[in-house]
């Protein structure tokens, strides 16, 4: 069975061959020991203060492991909240109309405006599965899971959540997007880049452009990516998408890839999922409905099984997963049914 839980300290050797498999773009997960034990570490103090009464920008840190093998096969992430000491960076797309009625022209232009964001919204990421694995709903679970726990605990998280996308990139990790604009700016490549934010974001505010890009100027290898997503990212957009994201006219700095959001109380799975007591554990359940099934504490432990209601407030498991989500008759859990469409992602 595959099971959603907190990632721990040693987890870094497995975490760090997953972020090996991420190819380029998924800033979240550099293929850096040093950086990925700082996250770790992150995740692990943020777990410690959840009985703090607000959001202050703590990192949820998830890994999917395999309990035949012990193997880590996957990872997720959520933030409480983006910004603090060091902002946020998108550009903001907005749409003016110009006209002359003297040369009969009127169109549309679209600029490019910088936000830095210092107390923004909650923020999904580090989402990356690994290949031999994107099959049967893991995908499903492993990306859906941090909505339940969300759900369970929403006064940790601010009232919207949005996820950045990984953005359009070549083979060899180059962004015509980045060649075209943040280049001539900073005078490093895209990948380089692209760690360097993870370090320290300061160079960001020291160089990137004040004033409004004219996205007409840009050339049309350019133009083209704005919004768009990185082939292995697609079917992660249109999970989202099923659970209510929406682009919302905001792409990342270096490769433009979208930025989506939803409010939280809005996410299908935080609005339709149920919270029910444990009222029986069997050795199997035949004929039960497919769900994700997740703890309702701090420490959250999630997976896909089956699930029989009872009554109201009730719910039957099974024998095994009971014991994978460390369970017993009396507990309290949260639970999402399974829909028909079960996309897997790569990355996001």
């Amino acid at each position: 069975m595959l099971v959603i839980r907190p990632i721990t300290l040693s987890d870094l050797d497995a975490l760090l061959e997953l972020a090996g498999l991420t190819g380029f773009g998924l800033t979240t997960l550099p293929h850096d020991r040093d950086l990925l034990r700082k996250r770790i570490k992150e995740s692990e103090r943020a777990f410690e203060r959840m009985d703090e009464e607000t959001p202050h920008g703590e990192a949820y840190l998830f890994v999917m492991e395999d309990l035949h093998s012990g193997r880590v096969v996957g990872t997720c992430g959520v933030a409480s909240k983006v910004g603090g000491f060091e902002p946020f960076y998108a550009y903001r797309i907005e749409t003016s109309t110009i006209e002359s009625e003297m040369l009969k022209v009127k169109k549309e232009v679209r600029t490019l405006h910088l936000v830095a964001e210092h107390n923004g919204p909650s923020e999904i990421g580090s989402l990356f599965l690994h290949p031999e694995y994107r099959k049967g709903g893991s995908g499903w679970l492993l990306s859906l899971s941090r909505f339940l726990f969300m759900a369970e605990h929403p006064r940790h998280f601010d009232p919207v959540v949005i996820a950045e996308m990984r953005g359009v990139l070549d083979e060899h990790g180059g962004s015509a997007f980045w060649d075209a604009l943040g280049r001539h700016f900073f005078e490093i490549d895209y990948p380089k880049a692209d760690y360097l934010s993870m370090l320290n974001k300061r160079f960001i505010a020291d160089l990137m452009p004040r004033h409004p890009i004219y996205i007409t100027l840009l050339p049309p290898t350019a133009q083209a990516v704005i919004g768009q997503v990185h082939e292995q990212t697609r079917p992660a957009l249109r999970m989202l998408e099923d659970e209510g994201f929406r682009f919302n006219q905001m792409v990342d700095i270096f490769e433009a890839g979208p930025v989506v959001s939803c409010r939280v109380d809005q996410v299908r799975t935080v609005r339709e999922s149920i919270r029910a007591v444990v009222r029986e554990i069997t050795d199997d359940l035949p004929d039960a409905a497919s769900a994700i099934v997740s703890t309702t504490d701090h420490r959250m432990r999630a997976c896909k099984t089956a699930v029989t209601p009872i009554g109201g407030d009730g719910v039957k498991l099974t024998s095994n997963t009971a014991l994978s989500l460390h369970v017993k008759v009396g507990d309290t859990v949260r639970y999402i049914p399974a829909r028909d469409k079960t996309p897997r992602p790569g990355g996001s």
